[in-house]
């Protein structure tokens, strides 16, 4: 196996590795939260109030915002990878900038769903098995209750935690990339011109050069 191979062996498992790991905290996160498994961290006493506060207020979104923020970072930063480049490829950049932009709007994307959903759940769960008669009998505050314990603090808080995510993500592309993908654009765009350019002349030299032969042979006739 040649240098590169390996280098590419060592890659894919360290990706693989952090993939397992994000994957298993995610579980664990999942399973803690929702008391299948207890965990104890002395070292840490604050960190249960922490994570039952997020569980509080994104529940199980947390897990599709941070999958799509560990593509952003991966995307970002292959993105710089290739901008470093003395000739960047212009296909993968291209692609590179493309899925970018879809993790940055998956992020906003997910806030609204886990809004929608949280909506939904909260007026089902407030006014699912209600009638006239019996919302009256239970009063606002009752329904408003309901609807708390439904999930419309998760509907609002998703819509907070993920425009105020997606604008952050859209301003750290812009300040780590933004200038030079600027300027590889256009540069792109120059080198481009000049290679139309390069061809329009030499289309008008070989027109020219069928002039001039069609030229000597009218005379020579």
């Amino acid at each position: 196996m040649n240098r590169r191979g390996w280098h590419d062996f060592i890659k894919g498992v360290m990706v693989g590795a952090c993939g397992a790991m994000v994957l298993g905290l995610g579980l664990l996160y999942l399973l803690n939260m929702t008391h299948v498994i207890a965990l104890s961290t002395p070292a840490l006493p604050d960190i249960h109030p922490f994570l039952l506060w997020i569980y509080n207020n994104l529940r199980l979104s947390l897990i599709p915002f941070t999958l799509t923020l560990i593509l952003y970072i991966y995307s970002l930063g292959r993105l710089n990878q290739y901008l470093k480049l003395p000739h960047p490829p212009p296909d993968k950049v291209a692609q590179t900038e493309h899925l970018l932009d879809i993790w940055i709007n998956l992020f906003f994307g997910i806030g609204v769903i886990w809004t929608a959903i949280g909506i939904r759940n909260a007026l089902l769960t407030a006014l699912g098995d209600l009638n006239p008669v019996s919302a009256a009998e239970l009063g606002a505050f009752t329904i408003l209750q309901r609807l708390v314990d439904g999930g419309i603090l998760l509907a609002l808080s998703t819509t907070i935690f993920g425009a105020v995510g997606g604008y952050l993500l859209r301003l750290n592309k812009a300040i780590t990339v933004g200038a030079r993908l600027q300027t590889y654009y256009r540069e792109l765009a120059k080198h481009q011109s000049e290679e139309f350019r390069t061809i329009l002349c030499n289309i008008e030299c070989r027109l020219s050069e069928l002039a001039n032969i069609n030229t000597r042979q009218r005379e020579e006739y």
